[in-house]
């Protein structure tokens, strides 16, 4: 099995296998901001948490991970998905955090985790990111991470409420992992606001 299933800890962060036991937390994480409620993005209701723990967790490509503070509370999601072991491939997404958590360091230090594992331990040839091309604060993430916009897949996903996704695909490569590495532990050392 590539990738193998692994724990990823950090100071602000654990990316733990997601289980059935993260539930009740992200149940009130959702509702934290209203998540579920954004039409540009795809985050589960809280009456919808229970299928979507187990949906990730039977999906063959996906190794979802639930998002904790240090003190052991979920407060997300995250996956690598899109999982290619022949060609050493990942994806990074269908991540989100409760309102409270985001534009701190924990976010930071989880994309930081999983990019070094997936460069460092994984050898991974490509990482890729991809968003709704109209979710402005999750592309400036992803561009903040150093992250190559490849380019838009034009009407690429149905939405729930009709509207059709054009997806944003952005990389990073393994000649890029050293400056991305180096901005993102900037990043985490700088004060914040």
């Amino acid at each position: 099995m590539w990738p193998a299933p692994v724990t990823l800890t950090g100071k602000h962060v654990t990316l733990a296998p997601l289980r059935q036991a993260h539930r009740s937390d992200l149940e009130e994480a959702v509702r934290d901001g209203e998540l579920h409620r954004l039409w540009y993005t795809t985050v589960p209701a809280p009456e919808a948490v229970e299928a979507e723990i187990e949906r990730r967790l039977n999906l063959p490509d996906m190794q979802p991970f639930a998002v904790l503070t240090p003190d052991g509370k979920a407060v997300g999601m995250t996956t690598y998905m899109n999982i290619d072991a022949t060609h050493r491939r990942v994806e990074i997404g269908s991540t989100w955090v409760r309102r409270a958590a985001q534009r701190g360091p924990l976010n930071t230090e989880a994309k930081l985790l999983l990019l070094t594992h997936a460069f460092d331990a994984l050898d991974c040839i490509a990482v890729e990111l991809r968003t709704h091309f109209l979710n402005h604060q999750s592309r400036r993430a992803i561009e903040r991470l150093g992250a190559k916009l490849d380019g838009v897949l034009r009407n690429h996903i149905a939405m729930e409420n009709g509207t059709l996704r054009d997806t944003a695909v952005y990389s990073i490569l393994p000649a890029e992992w050293p400056a991305v590495k180096a901005n993102l532990t900037w990043q985490l050392a700088k004060p914040r606001d």
